[in-house]
């Protein structure tokens, strides 16, 4: 898959422990709004998707994934991708946090499910809406100003989230 860019924030030790977490995420248009997933408490948006398990494929992690978070049902064979981001920066467990995010356009059931939330995004209240990119772009740089301090991670996620939603605004365009 094709790397679109990476994120690094050089602040950790160069010789320190590595730790991983590859993360699938979907892109799901439809009437030229995407699928995303809202953080009520926040006020953030993000593309529905999250970390692979033990053994599983980027297709069926990027399948369950947007399931839980947004209750749409991917439809296998519309899967393609898109590229992947990479995340690098200081970690909480280990010296280096190294993240990679791919990214697949998807299309999915009309009506949704009931989600399946873990606790810590039924606490943000995770909501799916359909917005435009510019829409999501404008609220996520605001969330990025007004971010409160013990949010340290959610700063790369915002920007990485922000500089996607602009390379699909680009590419609907052209």
């Amino acid at each position: 898959m094709k790397l679109l860019f990476t994120i690094d924030k050089k602040n950790y030790p160069p010789q320190g422990t590595v730790g991983r977490r590859p993360s699938v995420r979907g892109i799901i248009q439809r009437n030229g709004k995407l699928a995303m997933i809202h953080s009520l408490k926040y006020d953030y948006y993000k593309f529905p998707g999250g970390g692979m398990e033990e053994g599983e494929s980027l297709e069926d992690t990027l399948i369950r994934e947007v399931r839980e978070e947004s209750g749409l049902s991917i439809l296998p064979h519309t899967i393609r991708e898109f590229g992947c981001v990479r995340r690098i920066e200081r970690g909480l467990r280990e010296d280096i946090f190294l993240q990679e995010n791919f990214y697949f356009f998807c299309e999915a059931e009309d009506a949704p499910a009931a989600q399946l939330l873990d606790d810590y995004e039924a606490e943000e209240r995770f909501t799916l809406e359909f917005v435009s990119p510019a829409q999501a772009i404008r609220t996520n740089e605001n969330a990025l100003a007004h971010l409160p301090p013990e949010k340290t991670h959610y700063p790369c996620m915002l920007e990485r989230e922000i500089r996607v939603l602009q390379m699909i605004e680009r590419e609907t365009k052209e």
